[in-house]
């Protein structure tokens, strides 16, 4: 049972969201003895919910309220509405991620200093350091149980058949750092049972094998009697007193009935796009271009990986569904090297999609003898997401429509992106070396696709050392109003080649002992 805490309690720390960072953060305060109101949008799913079907999953947990993708990018035309594939639930997106967990590269966090200046971006040093975050990535891969790390202590996840045959074509083209360090137990772990490699993985986990905020660190914070969960509470703007700290947050619960929670801080973990939107809705007399902006800086800067996807068609059965659906990932191309003509690197990692996904992605709208003579070779396929560094730009954006309002009564989203030359490159490199991949072990078919909704949404509130350039200072505390911080990865300053979610965690857990520090020294 959650605590219950008055609307008047101005003691407590509002947390909005309960994903890979709300989540986490909850858990950590919460057993620092901080009392929490967790305000998630969305609804309270449990493992009997999850279904092993692709579109039942999609549609019961995905954010699907109307956004506008805008810009020059491919979602544009084939994905109007559908900027981003991310999870409307208590848990978040750690429902749907596929549970890859990569580590920043040292390089990731200074790529100002690493890149210099980049015509056409917008690129800036983190104020941390991979050292500084190296500790935070040890508990976070603790906390997850990220199968092969030293941290976890796990063994790796055996090898299916889809590993298998990626690492072979990996290893005759020369790759050497091929591994699949994933967030799912190898054996039980923290109260959760050892992977069956059932597969369905990002349509939630039904054994619990796989980490997510939703079994693990949200119940873990409701046992400690600090924390009070109240789903399908849509936050609508954060209030502040005269003086400009935040005092408060008003939220609409199921029936639409408006509630003021009051706080004492304030931590926003609702994703890339909904954070800065948020914050823009805050606008007040005394905040007129939104929260936490006088940089200019919040909805800028949107990144979401350089990616890319293709399949490929082998002489004989691989049946790429079977097993967990990670496979190989290949990460030789993660480091710098420029010679290949563009900056920063990326990541080839097998991702294995089941039949309606593979249809639905690999010709948006198409049919015809092409797509179908694909589909029937459907068990001879394997499976690539290229996940490579996305240039951080900032008219890549994330605006509130002029007159369009949601069911809440608040402007929807647009969502605009655009390719830098860098990000074209990257994604003609990778297609090019995963074709070679393939072909080393014998297909004889390979069929790139258009890039898909993301699920890798960062920057648009970035850190920045100074207040000027970006919005949250090293902890994730806006440099305009001390008691509001960001928790989530709107708070990325680059995008780095490994999917989000570790360095998200690491994040938090940092974040969390300095608000309970903080709170304990009367600075907050």
């Amino acid at each position: 049972m959650s605590a219950k805490f008055s609307l008047d309690d101005d003691s407590v720390v509002v947390i909005v969201g309960s994903g890979a960072g709300g989540g986490t953060l909850a858990d950590e305060l919460t057993k620092r003895g901080v009392n929490v109101v967790i305000l998630e949008a969305g609804k309270h799913y449990t493992q009997n919910d999850f279904e092993n079907d692709e579109w039942a999953m999609f549609h019961k947990i995905s954010w699907l309220d109307k956004r506008i993708s805008a810009g020059g990018w491919h979602h544009t035309d084939t994905y109007p509405n559908l900027p981003a594939w991310i999870v409307k639930g208590v848990g978040g997106s750690t429902m749907h991620f596929s549970g890859l967990a990569l580590r920043f590269l040292p390089h990731d966090f200074r790529i100002k200093s690493t890149y210099g200046t980049v015509d056409g971006a917008n690129v800036l040093d983190w104020p941390i350091s991979y050292e500084e975050l190296a500790p935070y990535y040890d508990i976070a891969e603790r906390k997850m149980g990220v199968a092969g790390t030293k941290a976890s202590g796990l063994p790796e996840m055996p090898p299916n058949n889809h590993y298998k045959v990626i690492a072979a074509g990996a290893k005759k083209v020369g790759y050497k750092d091929i591994s699949r360090p994933v967030a799912s137990n190898t054996r039980p772990n923290d109260g959760r049972p050892a992977c069956q490699q059932i597969g369905f993985c990002m349509q939630g986990c039904k054994i619990g094998a796989k980490w997510s905020t939703l079994y693990s660190e949200i119940p873990r914070a409701i046992e400690t009697g600090h924390a009070e969960l109240r789903p399908q509470s849509m936050v609508l703007r954060i209030e502040h007193d005269k003086s400009g700290k935040a005092s408060g947050v008003l939220y609409a619960d199921k029936d639409g009935r408006q509630h003021l929670q009051k706080a004492r801080v304030v931590c926003v973990a609702g994703n890339s796009i909904e954070s800065p939107r948020l914050l823009l809705n805050s606008a007040s007399s005394l905040f007129p271009n939104g929260l936490a902006n006088s940089s200019g800086q919040v909805g800028k800067n949107y990144m979401n990986h350089t990616t890319a996807a293709a399949i490929a068609i082998h002489k004989g059965p691989v049946y790429m569904y079977r097993g967990f659906d990670i496979a190989a990932v290949i990460s030789d191309e993660a480091q710098l090297n420029p010679d290949r003509g563009f900056l920063g690197g990326y990541h080839l990692e097998g991702l294995a999609l089941h039949l309606p996904f593979t249809a639905a992605f690999m010709k948006p709208g198409g049919w015809g003898r092409e797509v179908t003579s694909a589909l029937e070779q459907y068990d001879h396929m394997s499976c690539v997401w290229v996940c490579g560094e996305d240039m951080p730009q900032e008219e890549n954006s994330i605006t509130l429509h002029p007159t369009e309002k949601d069911q809440y009564g608040l402007p929807i989203p647009i969502v605009t992106k655009t390719d830098h030359t860098n990000d074209a490159a990257m994604r003609r490199h990778g297609l090019a070396q995963w074709r070679k991949v393939s072909e080393a072990v014998g297909a004889t078919r390979v069929i790139d696709m258009p890039p898909y909704p993301a699920s890798h949404n960062m920057g648009t509130n970035r850190m920045s050392a100074n207040a000027r350039d970006g919005v949250v200072n090293k902890w994730g505390q806006t440099h305009d109003i001390k008691n509001l911080f960001i928790s989530d990865g709107s708070q990325f300053t680059s995008s780095s080649a490994a999917n989000p979610t570790l360095t998200i965690v690491a994040l938090a857990v940092r974040q969390a002992e300095h608000i309970a520090n903080a709170m304990q020294r009367r600075e907050l």
